[in-house]
């Protein structure tokens, strides 16, 4: 198992393996010397260097992945300070109340990791009460794709950023359903236990509904926002190109060894099946050079891979899930990078051919979700999730910078598929093929983009007047729209706006079949 493997089709982004000197010579001047010093290519890639045309795609991730990287720590000590202080003052009634606490000796010191403890996002929108004018029973039983399930997707997906006893405390006492289970796993981009997720279902028993929900990019998390600018992808044989950070995330193969994600992206996962002792099994190696010993290392590699994996353990408690409530099915979610992965988990289910767990699929709604792969892989995904029926929603607001992620060029490849719903700035629905700009880029988009982002500012001190107490924005998402100032992509990404699209949407939202 080896990164130079004959078979492989791969291309990795190295933004390491370069300074800003060979940066600057690849892109100005076409350096090929330079060029190749931040990628790596599969054995089955042709050509010497990047073609001209598209230099400057890698010139955007290379430079964001550099710059992220950079200010990685100050952002990981600013984030753990600013979500101390928001709770700090959440707990203590704000300025005031800290205050007057201090003054009595009365502070209240936020706990991490406690039911009280909100996230930064949590805070940005602090909304945790679900739809009031339908009840979900109705759209778990009706039209997949009404608004009830809809915001269910959308608040989960906006849960997943909480820990797991907010997460508990908001599913079994707000939502009355009830809380299966958190998982903390195994991120192989990041190198840490970063790929959370949460699942629930609609009752302890006889349930007609599984929901699992990804986490996606945390504010001050550099890792996060990095796979989101990393263009690096593996080709799965006959099928696609696939984002590797996403796979990465998923804990589905490394990029240190390329050849794992072979083992992984094929029929029934045949060569890290368990066998009789619970160990993971390998099929023999038609080549003489690759010994027992390398096999036996391959093996407690993936075995491993297996153990602390996202897929691997979602999967398990979901075929257990499934078989426990025989009613039952199961839609998936995400915002942002946790979109992405919402709609990869079914995605490998298709690729190793997991037919009777896939024919409990309700659905998959995603928020805010980057490009996962190329158009062939989404061809073939078309094929398996929206037919007969339509089953993948894609929901995009605006500007959002992040589904315009990776770029679509010719080069890299990354498209979308599934059907798109996508509101503007007054929460108009339209079901598109791609959103506007898809890329993100044109000076036809630049002034529009900065107007959009002052009227939503504008509008965040109108949104109670007009529709209620339930949409007063906080001081947290006004301070976030007026980050969208310089950053217009970055402040619509927040869940606020994917909120209230989904309670406001005034088209139909698209009618599919019952279950």
């Amino acid at each position: 198992m080896s990164s130079g493997d004959a078979t492989s089709n791969y291309l990795i982004v190295r933004p390491e393996n370069g300074g800003f000197t060979d940066l600057f010579k690849f892109a100005a001047l076409g350096n090929h010397e330079s060029g190749r010093k931040f990628i790596e290519r599969g054995s089955r890639i042709s050509g010497d260097v990047p073609d001209p045309a598209w230099r400057w795609v890698l010139l955007v991730s290379i430079i964001a992945r550099k710059i992220i990287k950079l200010f990685g720590k100050p952002m990981e000590w600013f984030g753990f300070f600013f979500d101390f202080l928001l709770n700090l003052l959440f707990l203590n009634g704000n300025i005031l109340g800290l205050f007057k606490n201090l003054l009595q000796g009365k502070v209240v010191i936020p706990q991490r990791g406690s039911e009280t403890y909100i996230s930064t996002i949590g805070h940005i929108d602090g909304r945790i009460d679900l739809y009031k004018s339908q009840k979900l029973t109705d759209g778990i039983r009706g039209e997949l794709g009404n608004r009830a399930l809809m915001d269910l997707c959308i608040m989960a997906a906006k849960l997943a950023y909480e820990n797991a006893n907010v997460v508990r405390n908001v599913v079994n006492l707000h939502w009355k359903m009830h809380f299966v289970d958190f998982y903390n796993c195994w991120n192989d981009y990041q190198k840490e236990m970063s790929t959370q997720v949460f699942i629930l279902t609609d009752r302890p028993k006889d349930a007609n509904l599984i929901l699992v929900s990804f986490r996606g990019t945390e504010p001050f998390d550099a890792d996060d926002w990095i796979t989101d600018f990393d263009y690096s992808w593996y080709e799965i044989p006959g099928l696609g190109r696939v984002h590797m950070g996403f796979s990465e995330a998923l804990g589905l193969g490394t990029r240190k060894e390329v050849a794992t994600f072979q083992n992984h992206f094929q029929v029934k996962n045949k060569k890290i099946t368990s066998n009789s002792n619970g160990n993971a099994g390998n099929e023999p190696s038609a080549d003489p050079e690759y010994s027992e010993t390398a096999q036996k290392k391959d093996v407690d590699v993936l075995t491993d891979m297996i153990n602390k994996s996202a897929y691997y353990v979602v999967r398990s408690r979901l075929k257990t899930l499934l078989e426990d409530h025989k009613n039952a099915k199961f839609i998936v979610t995400g915002h942002s990078l946790g979109g992405a992965l919402a709609i990869l988990f079914p995605v490998v289910l298709c690729v190793q051919e997991e037919n009777e767990v896939m024919q409990r699929l309700l659905g998959v709604y995603t928020f805010g979700q980057p490009r996962v792969g190329d158009r062939r892989l989404g061809k073939f995904m078309e094929r398996k999730i929206n037919y007969p029926i339509q089953r993948y929603f894609r929901v995009v607001y605006c500007n959002d910078l992040v589904p315009r992620l990776p770029y679509d060029d010719k080069t890299f490849l990354y498209k979308h598929f599934g059907a798109c719903l996508y509101y503007n700035s007054c929460y108009t629905e339209q079901r598109v093929d791609e959103e506007p700009n898809p890329n993100f880029y044109g000076w036809r988009f630049l002034i529009p983009k900065y107007l959009n982002a002052a009227w939503e500012l504008v509008r965040s001190f109108l949104m109670s007047c007009i529709y209620g107490q339930n949409y007063k924005e906080s001081w947290c998402s006004t301070t976030v729209r007026m980050v969208g100032l310089v950053l217009p992509g970055l402040s619509a990404h927040c869940p606020t706006d994917y909120v209230n699209s989904v309670r406001l949407g005034r088209a139909q939202v698209v009618q599919m079949s019952s279950m």
